[in-house]
This record gives structure tokens, sequence and C-alpha cells, in this order.
């Protein structure tokens, strides 16, 4: 209601300014439809001022459309070629993100009014002024009337999800569950974490543009949703200090009760439990350290964010230099005697601590990237932040040459709608139908991005037409040219068909659609009953020809272009979890050669844009379907392992046979689970159901060998990967 009151009062007011006031119907009608174009057929996102803002940069590029329309109208032909460019460049616009998709129906509109007869240059000024004062009075209403208030912006919501993932730090650092921040709870953490789903967010709020900024954010918003996903995890493996203290005392109490064993026994074994307590000890206090530093880190990221200034390039080098000290006690410990070495578990605490603090490093790099806004020197790991020091016109020029692709859906879209509006046209000029650009409008209304949707709509739209046309038609015969009559109906008749059509659906919006532009063209030249007829029948026309397209141009919409990419995706993941595996196995360390990630970077980029593309689409409603984004954070946690696990130092120590055979088996194993989620995610059905991946277990006492730091962190790697496939097969709907 509130937007139909804004766009009935800008468009009225501005119609009947021309018309009653100074007598001017050319202006008048551009001044009507410059609202209706950019405020109902165009799905603008966003609050109030940010739908005036991108209504006040359109404005040029009507008036530049309105010019090229108005000296293309000479010929039909001249015509058609203009607007199979229009078209395409205007929907080809939704690489820019979800607002300059909004915008393009009201713009080609304004191409479409334009570019037929009667071929008039000399009223070009009149158009012009028309359009303009239409616009303004739209952006003015907006911002002025009955404004949609602002929603939390994304940089807000990942502010407070990366808020909560330091108070669960905190929270860990100090071990007590009932400090601040512990009732962060692991499904409260994860829930978090999904909120962040691009699916979740107003389409305004997507970072899905191609600049760095967007890049970075939406980088930050993976990371984000990692390290809240990790924190939950690292709640089911508290510390251990308190646990082994208990257990400590306990034994010298049952001692002195029983009076059992040698002196020289019970001082042998309190040494040793001594010695045991205190290597958990350091472990632990590292652990409380390093998750200190992520606690502190995830404040001053949470706290740039929300100020919009970029947080302190110390940052990310002090957690890099804290976590390779931390990594150095690791190994320390382990090649130092046996009674230095602390136990699996801690060890496996420490390596998911470490995890973690690899995802907060990419968390602030990725924002202080986003808010510097400027060109930056290479930042490691170089390939996950290739954008960083890479122009802007550059990265625009990727997306758009990236799109220019039979596989890019966006491209596949804007060729459909191209062929469909310069059909229309040429139909609508060869036939010299009468207000032939209703012909085009329904192309451009009702075209879907599938032949069910198209056909869909077309049905309803015609049963609307047919019974707007018989209710138009009826007024027409008994008012006559009482245009008085028509300029009470306009009014009433517009708030109806902008606040009712929306919410009782398309047929109801093309009957209440048809009563307004008769009584609008009834009061700018006289009308009959032929003027419904014409209105059914180039209602008719344009949707035969929207509904060929939809059958003949990829019928089968934006979710097949997304399916088959993250299958691609997930399959190209399989060498690199092996060769990940091969490189911490190899004998002597670092003899193996690291794996290429180029391919997975490849697939990872292009799934990235099928996903922002399917998002960004206008229309997009956010639906019950497969975790896209886990897929893609799944993708990114596999690349953060090729990168991170090889890159501190590895012990020279040979790793045993049964633990190469058993990293080597889970590696394979998960490679197969891999394949699977692939085949559901390109809804090809699931392969045969190949054996459960077990959980990978690093042995902790090898032939006397005390456990290796790398294999428990290929272990927490492992085990996290399946966990994260499990979670995406998971989501999968029953039935789809």
């Amino acid at each position: 209601m509130h937007r139909a009151i804004r766009v009935t009062t800008a468009s009225c007011a501005g119609f009947y300014l021309f018309v009653y006031g100074v007598d001017r119907p050319e202006t008048a009608l551009y001044a009507l439809f410059g609202p209706v174009a950019l405020g109902i057929l165009s799905p603008i996102p966003g609050s109030g001022r940010q739908r005036a803002a991108v209504i006040l940069r359109a404005l040029p590029g009507g008036l530049v459309l309105i010019t090229l329309g108005t000296v293309l109208a000479v010929h039909t032909w001249a015509a058609v070629l203009g607007m199979l460019v229009v078209g395409f460049a205007l929907t080809f616009a939704a690489v820019a993100g979800p607002r300059p998709a909004g915008a393009a129906p009201g713009l080609q509109l304004f191409y479409i009014l334009a570019c037929f007869p009667p071929y008039a240059p000399d009223t070009l000024g009149a158009r012009l002024a028309g359009l303009t004062l239409g616009v303004l009075l739209l952006a003015a209403c907006e911002v002025y009337l009955l404004p949609t208030p602002p929603t939390a912006t994304y940089r807000q919501s990942l502010a407070d999800a990366v808020t909560i993932a330091g108070r669960a730090a905190a929270a860990a650092a100090s071990g007590d569950l009932s400090a601040e921040g512990a009732d962060d709870s692991a499904d409260r953490l994860r829930e978090t974490g999904r909120q962040l789903r691009l699916s979740r967010l107003p389409p305004a709020e997507r970072p899905a543009g191609a600049g760095r900024a967007d890049r970075a954010l939406a980088q930050a918003g993976a990371a984000a949703r990692r390290l809240l996903d990790q924190l939950a995890h690292l709640r089911h493996t508290p510390p251990t200090v308190s646990v082994v203290a208990t257990a400590t005392s306990g034994r010298g109490a049952n001692a002195d009760a029983t009076g059992q064993g040698t002196k020289a026994d019970a001082g042998a074994t309190g040494q040793g439990t001594k010695a045991d307590a205190g290597a958990e000890t350091d472990a632990d206090a590292a652990s409380a350290d390093l998750l200190g530093r992520v606690a502190a880190l995830c404040e001053a990221t949470a706290t740039a964010l929300r100020t919009g200034r970029p947080p302190p390039r110390s940052g990310p080098p002090v957690l890099d230099a804290a976590m390779r000290d931390f990594q150095g006690l690791r190994i320390t410990q382990a090649t130092g005697p046996p009674q230095s070495v602390p136990p699996a578990p801690v060890l496996r605490r420490q390596s998911s601590v470490l995890a973690l603090t690899e995802s907060a490093r990419i968390l602030q790099t990725a924002v202080r990237v986003g808010l510097d806004g400027r060109r930056r020197p290479p930042i490691p790991p170089r390939e996950l932040f290739w954008y960083a020091d890479t122009p802007t016109y550059l990265l625009w020029w990727r997306r758009l040459t990236g799109h220019m692709t039979l596989r890019s859906v966006l491209f596949q879209n804007a060729v459909r709608t191209a062929l469909g509006l310069g059909a229309a046209r040429l139909v609508a000029g060869s036939l010299d139908l009468s207000h032939g650009f209703w012909v085009l409008l329904a192309v451009l209304t009702l075209g879907r991005t599938t032949a069910g949707g198209t056909w869909t709509a077309v049905r309803s739209a015609l049963a609307g037409t047919l019974a707007g046309a018989l209710a138009t038609g009826t007024l027409l015969l008994v008012v006559g040219r009482h245009t008085d009559a028509y300029a009470a109906v306009l009014v009433p008749a517009m708030l109806a068909a902008f606040a009712l059509g929306p919410l009782l659906g398309i047929a109801w919006a093309q009957a209440l659609f048809t009563l307004v532009v008769s009584a609008a063209f009834a009061q700018i030249a006289p009308a009959s009953w032929q003027l419904a007829e014409d209105r059914i029948v180039d209602v008719a026309t344009g949707s035969a020809i929207g509904l060929l397209c939809g059958l003949l141009a990829w019928p089968a919409g934006a979710r097949r272009e997304v399916r088959r990419t993250m299958a691609a995706l997930l399959r190209s993941c399989g060498p690199l979890i092996t060769g990940t595996v091969e490189v911490l196995l190899a004998t002597p360390p670092g003899t193996a050669p690291l794996p290429p990630t180029r391919p997975v970077l490849h697939r990872l980029r292009l799934a990235e844009a099928a996903y922002l593309q399917y998002r960004s689409e206008p229309g997009d409603r956010p639906e019950v379907s497969m975790d896209w984004h886990a897929v893609l954070i799944t993708a990114n946690h596999i690349l953060l392992g090729a990168h991170w696990l090889p890159r501190f130092d590895l012990p020279e120590r040979t790793v045993t046979p049964e633990a190469t055979a058993l990293a080597r088996t889970t590696a394979g194993h998960l490679v197969l689970a891999t394949d699977r989620v692939a085949a559901i995610c390109a809804g090809e059905g699931p392969p045969p159901q190949p054996p459960a991946v077990p959980a990978y277990r690093s042995p902790t006492e090898v032939r006397g060998h005390s456990p290796l730091p790398a294999l428990i962190d290929l272990e927490h790697w492992l085990n996290s990967l399946t966990a994260q496939l499990a979670r995406i097969e998971s989501s999968v709907p029953p039935g789809r």
C-alpha cells in the first residue's frame, strides 16, 4: 500500500499538471509512465533512500534511451535493431548486482515507449521533460512519503556474527562455560553462521558486485561462517587441565588410603603424573593464549565493520607469528621426552584451535581489504586474495567477460529477453498494431527464467486482461468522452492496481492495470470501446512471443547452472585432498610437491559467480533448497587446508606405515563422499552408496613413537570436511 501511494502520487501529480494545467499530452504520458516504470515494473530493492539513489542514477540513462528510441522510430528495422541491443545490454546489467538488475525493466520501457510511431523528433523535448519530472517526483516520494525503513546492512550482520564469535573464543580461552558469552551454544553459533547465507539477506544488502569491496566482504562472510562452525565444534572439546588435576589428586588419595606400592614406585608415579599434568597445562595455556588473541582479533574486526575504518594491519602478522610459536611448541613437545607429550585429546584440541585461528586471520584480512577501498600489494595466501591488487576496471572486465558464454545464466537471460523484445517490436511494427508498445510490455513483464513459469504467468495474465478489458469496455461505452470521469477513476484504479495486484496475483494485476492505462489514454485522446479490444490483442500477441522464447531459449532457468558449477567444484576438490595428504606423509618431510590449487580456484570462481547470479536475479525469493553457501565454504576449507597444513616446519621424523595407510584410506573415502555430494548437487541422484567415511584418528602411540602434530592437524581437517559434507547432504529437502 505504501508503494502504491508513492507511485500514484508521483504519477498523477505530473500527469494532471501537464494534461489539465498546460495541455501537453505528450509530456503527460511520460510523466505518468516514468514513476510506473521505475516504481512498479522495476523491483529495485532496498530502503527508501537506497531506491531513490538508484532512481536518480537511472534518470540519465532513461533520457538517453528515450532519445535513442525517438530517433530510431523512423524505421521498423532500426527500432528492432535498437531493441536487440538495448534489451541485451540492460538485462545483462544484472552482472552488477541486484540494484542495476532491478532498474533494468523500467529503463527498457523508456526505449519501448519512444521507439514506436509516430516518428516525431520534434516532441523529444516534451518527452524528456515529462520523464524528468516524473522520476524526480518518484525519488522525492521514496524519501519523504511513507518511506521504507532501512534494514540491517551486510556489514552490520557480519559485525554481529563476528562479535558472537569473539565472545565464544573468549569463553573457550577461559575454559569457564559460565563466563560471559558462554551461552553461545554450538547450535546458536551454527545458526548465526547460517544467517550469513546470501539467500537470507535482503537483496539490496548482498555483496554481489564485482568490485574489491564486495568480493572481500563476501569472502569475509564465508570465513566468519567457517569460524563460527569451528568454535561450535570446539565447545565439544573443552580444556582438560581441571580434569587431569582431579584425576591426579584422586590417584594420590587412593594410594594413601591403601598403602600399596613401594615408595620408589610411588615417587616414580608421582613424577610421571606431575610431568603429564605439566605438559597438559603448558599445552592448554598455549591454546588459551591463542584463543584470547582470536577473541581480540574478532573484537577489533567487529569494531572496524561498525565504524567503517579498516582494522589495524598488525593484526594478521602478529597472529601469524603467534601461530608459528604455537606450532613450534607442539613440535617441541612431540619430539621431546615422552613425559612432555600431551595426550591425544589435548593435541586434537590444539589442532582445532590452530585451524580456527587461521579462519580468524583470513576473516580480518578480508575485512581490511573490503574496507580499505584501495589496491593493495599481494596478500598471503595470494591465491585467496587475488583481487586485492587488481584494478577495479579489470575486476569488472573479468566479471563481464566471464559471463560472455553460453554457460552463463545472465548471458542466457539477456539473449532470451533481447530476442523476445526484438521479435515483439518486429511483429508490432509489421502488423501496425495500435498501441503496439503493449506487446513489448507483455513480453517484458510476463517473461520468466523457466518455460513453466512463463506459461503460468501468461495464462493468468490473459485471463486478467480479458476481465479488465470487459470492465474497461463497459466504462468507455457508459462514460463516453467525459474526461472528468476518467480523471476521477484514475487515482483509485492506480491505488488498487499497485496495491492489490502484487497481493492477489498476476490476473488481478493485469485486469486492474488494463483499467489504469485505458483511463489514462482516454484523457489524452478520444477513445472508444475498441481501446479495450486493442489491449487484448496486444497482450495476447506479446504473451505468445514471450512463451515461444521461453520454450526455445534455455527453458530450464538458473538452477541447472548452479547445480552444474557446484558439482564441478566438488569434483575438482578430490585431487587436492589426496595431494595434501601426500605432502604431509612425505618422507623426508617437504619432498612431495604441493598439490596444484589452480583447478579448484578456477571452479570456485565459476561457482561463486553462478551462485551470485542465481541470488541476484530480479524477483529472487529465498526458498528451501540445498545449502549452496556451505558448498562454497567447504571448497574454501579444502583450499585453506592445502595452504596452511604444509606451511609449518615439520619435524624430521618418519611417519609410520600404519599412520600412512590410515590417512590414505580416509582420504580415499572422503573423495568418494565428495563425489557423492557432487552427484546430488548436479541433480543426478547419488551414486551407489559408498562405504561410510570413518572418523580418522591419528595413531597416538605407534611402536613407542609419540603423535606427530602434523597428523593430528590432518585428522582434524579430514574429520571437519567429513562433517561439512554430511551437513550439505542433510540440507537437501526430501524428494529433491
